[in-house]
């Protein structure tokens, strides 16, 4: 009687055999399209709210260059008579004012910035689910969100 012989694989008859290789990914021109819009509308709304974030000021008398200009001065005067660790203390308070009159004067133009939210803040809005009640909590005026499209509908 003829006995069953069983068929095994060998490592080379494995090892022959082709592997298909994954097919190569492509992206479509529409869809680089609609990456480079949300990543340009990011970028707008992010300029946008860090601008009004940095506008707020504090509470109390505001600071003019010309005010930082005048402590400046009388820090100034106060330096050549003061103990040396008042110095380090007046040099540090120099070299903060300093800062604080270069920020004041580098005032960033906050309608252009506006104009461009205002443009692609509707489109922004729906694209990524942020509502009116969000962009109102962290500083945006009802007046822009109004000009912008933005409602306060759920829809």
């Amino acid at each position: 009687m003829p006995v069953a012989t069983k068929k095994t694989t060998t490592k080379s008859a494995k090892a022959t055999k082709a592997t298909k290789t994954p097919a190569k990914r492509t992206v479509s021109a529409d869809h680089k399209a609609k990456l480079a819009q949300g990543r340009r509308e990011a970028r707008i709304v992010g300029k946008y709210l860090e601008a009004i974030s940095a506008g707020k000021g504090k509470r109390g008398r505001k600071r003019t260059p010309e005010s930082i200009n005048m402590q400046i001065t009388k820090i100034d005067r106060e330096m050549s008579e003061a103990p040396a660790i008042r110095r380090l203390e007046l040099t540090q308070k120099r070299n903060d004012l300093a800062s604080e009159r270069d920020r004041l004067a580098a005032r960033v133009d906050l309608a252009a910035l506006e104009g461009d939210f205002v443009k692609i803040a509707k489109s922004y809005s729906k694209r990524t689910g942020i509502n009116y009640g969000a962009f109102r909590s962290v500083g945006v005026p009802a007046e822009v969100l109004k000009r912008a499209g933005v409602s306060r509908s759920r829809a």
